[in-house]
């Protein structure tokens, strides 16, 4: 008998959601990452969930009308990580002209159940704060709703969620061959431990590393895939308010900024075609000097390189001869040969669907659970959406020693389960030493306990960004606590 029903090479989302959903049909899953959960492209995503007003431009409605299908999905299964905002796009005299945006955003709107989140909006931005931090040539803009998430603590949360449902999730575990009959035989190195496991079934969700994995690893025929780079830049906060920009380029790209780690905004995002490592994939100055130059015909306060403090940049695959950004989901199987899934490329609005379709066709091979995914909420987002604020309120009744700012931060990464994290504590002394004015003893330790943080920068630009504003000295303390930390 196998050791496992199915097991998973690659920790990002495709892997930790496919994980999560073959755990909860009552597989026996085990899940090996080199590296760290979200280590890669899953860290490095737009962090946007929602239809894609530029697919819908190019007249794709049935997929349109499937992510905002599943953007009402993830408000009810994590409402702490996915935050609905309004999204504004000014009108520009020298792009898209008026009536077509509100013909765009009223298809929009039409293609999804809100859910109470409110349609779109004409506003005039002299008289309205968003206008307060864009050039006064820009008089008109469209208001509509879509939503915002944390990547990197989606990806963790939902590989937290699969173990907690009976998944082994091995981090730093990297499978060197696999060798594969009616059943695979793989071999790992493991924390520097070789040993041997064998499943009935193997997937293949290794992100940039996929095609270079199935030569080498699996030695297993893909098809030709093409690799993609995608690059946003963050830089000191250009506005007070909590809405998403919407800017149309002139070369009619849509760049997003947002707020970012409450002091920063995000901007982005650039893609472009990528040869190379994707372990040390950079930031071209190009495309740093495209969305400064971007950003800078709508804002008032110029960007320039000079301002940005952390390019994101990572690389994900599509197949070659179709360019699908929705990603790709190949199913090998062959009489006395064990199932091979190969899941690769897409965004992170679908990843829970795709990952859904991809165990389901694993049930001629053995019984299953029904489909569950949709109507269980990831841990610590047990409340609906729209109490985000009373679940800040309360955590500032229950902790008074949290500042405003800092239960806004731990409820948007912890939810419901923050107690797990602060305790009892009545101050903020009883939480350990503490590493800047955030990140607190107690609230590593859990994460090295609970959510597989090995180092700081696992702590620090995963389930977290705090590594925007730590100093030196703080992250050297950080390293050297959790190097005492058994």
């Amino acid at each position: 008998m196998a050791d496992y029903d199915l097991a998973i090479i690659g920790g990002g989302l495709n892997g930790v959601s496919l994980a999560r959903d073959a755990a909860g049909r009552d597989l026996r899953v085990i899940l090996l990452e080199q590296g760290d959960l979200g280590g890669a492209a899953s860290s490095a995503t737009p962090r946007l969930i929602h239809g894609d007003l530029s697919v819908l431009e190019r007249r794709g409605f049935r997929r349109v009308h499937r992510a905002l299908a599943e953007r009402r999905t993830w408000l009810r299964i994590a409402p702490h990580l996915v935050r609905p905002m309004r999204f504004v796009i000014p009108a520009h005299s020298e792009e898209r002209p008026p009536w077509l945006l509100r013909a765009g955003l009223f298809v929009y709107d039409s293609l999804t159940s809100r859910g109470g989140l409110p349609v779109t909006a004409t506003l005039d931005v002299t008289h309205h704060p968003v206008g307060n931090a864009l050039k006064r040539p820009f008089g008109t803009a469209f208001e509509y709703s879509d939503c915002v998430v944390d990547d990197s603590r989606l990806v963790v949360l939902t590989a937290l969620d699969a173990a907690e449902r009976g998944a082994v999730i091995r981090t730093g575990a990297r499978c060197v061959r696999a060798d594969r009959t009616d059943t695979w035989r793989l071999a790992v190195v493991d924390r520097g431990h070789r040993r041997t496991i064998t499943t009935r079934a193997l997937a293949n969700a290794t992100g940039g590393w996929t095609s270079m994995v199935a030569e080498t690893v699996l030695r297993q025929r893909q098809p030709t895939m093409a690799a993609m780079q995608m690059s946003q830049i963050v830089v000191p906060r250009l506005f007070e308010h909590d809405h998403v920009y919407v800017f149309q380029n002139s070369d009619g790209r849509l760049i997003f900024a947002s707020s970012f780690a409450h002091d920063f905004t995000l901007i982005g995002t650039v893609t472009h075609d990528f040869t190379g490592d994707p372990a040390i994939v950079a930031m071209a100055g190009a495309d740093v000097s495209y969305l400064c130059d971007a950003a800078s015909r709508y804002f008032r306060e110029r960007v320039a390189p000079t301002d940005v403090v952390r390019a994101v940049s990572g690389v994900n695959l599509t197949l070659a001869s179709a360019r699908r950004r929705d990603g790709t989901t190949l199913f090998h199987a062959r009489r006395r040969k064990a199932p091979l899934i190969t899941m690769f490329g897409g965004d992170v609005t679908t990843s829970r669907l795709r990952a859904e379709r991809a165990v389901t066709r694993l049930t001629p091979f053995y019984p299953m659970s029904p489909r569950w995914t949709a109507g269980a909420a990831l841990p610590g987002g047990d409340f609906a959406w729209d109490r985000f604020d009373l679940e800040v309120e309360l955590a500032c009744d229950r902790w008074r020693f949290l500042e405003e700012t800092q239960a806004r931060r731990l409820v948007a990464a912890y939810g419901s389960r923050l107690s797990a994290v602060l305790g009892e504590a009545k101050t903020r002394e009883e939480l350990g030493p503490a590493f800047g004015p955030e990140l607190t003893g107690a609230e590593v330790r859990y994460l090295m306990a609970c959510e597989w943080a090995r180092f700081p920068e696992d702590i620090l630009w995963r389930r977290s960004k705090l590594g925007l504003t730590m100093s030196a000295a703080d992250r050297d303390a950080l390293a050297a606590f959790m190097a005492s930390v058994t």
